[in-house]
């Protein structure tokens, strides 16, 4: 059975930062690219960030580089993103998705809101 799970989100003041992860499991998680999806209120789902299964590759963004990090542990099969520098724009609910060929599955959501 397949699970994403992520975790790690909550409420920040604008310019903190936030670690999210993504524990997967039932599948064979270095064969995945992992990305983070985000959705606003109001907004389509937003792709926010892509690492490959091997974790040598990543890719953003044009509104987050230089303040999120995506990485993985194949060891613990679990994905992050690290986001720093915060601001309002960044709320919404942040998804893990894996993909690999024509599979893939998303988590439930973890709800990041960012507010003074």
């Amino acid at each position: 059975q397949v699970q994403l799970v992520e975790s790690g989100g909550g409420l920040v003041e604008p310019g903190g930062s936030l670690r999210l992860s993504c524990a997967a499991s039932g599948f064979t998680f270095s064969r995945y690219a992992m990305s983070w999806y985000r959705q606003a209120p109001g907004k389509a789902r937003e792709w926010v960030a892509v690492i490959t299964g091997t974790g040598d590759s990543t890719s953003y963004v044009d509104s987050v580089k230089g303040r999120f990090t995506i990485s993985r542990d194949n060891a613990k099969n679990t994905v992050y993103l690290q986001m720093n520098t915060l601001n309002t724009e960044d709320t919404a609910v942040y998804y893990c998705n894996a993909r690999y060929r024509s599979d893939g599955y998303w988590g439930q959501g973890t709800r990041v809101t960012v507010s003074s």
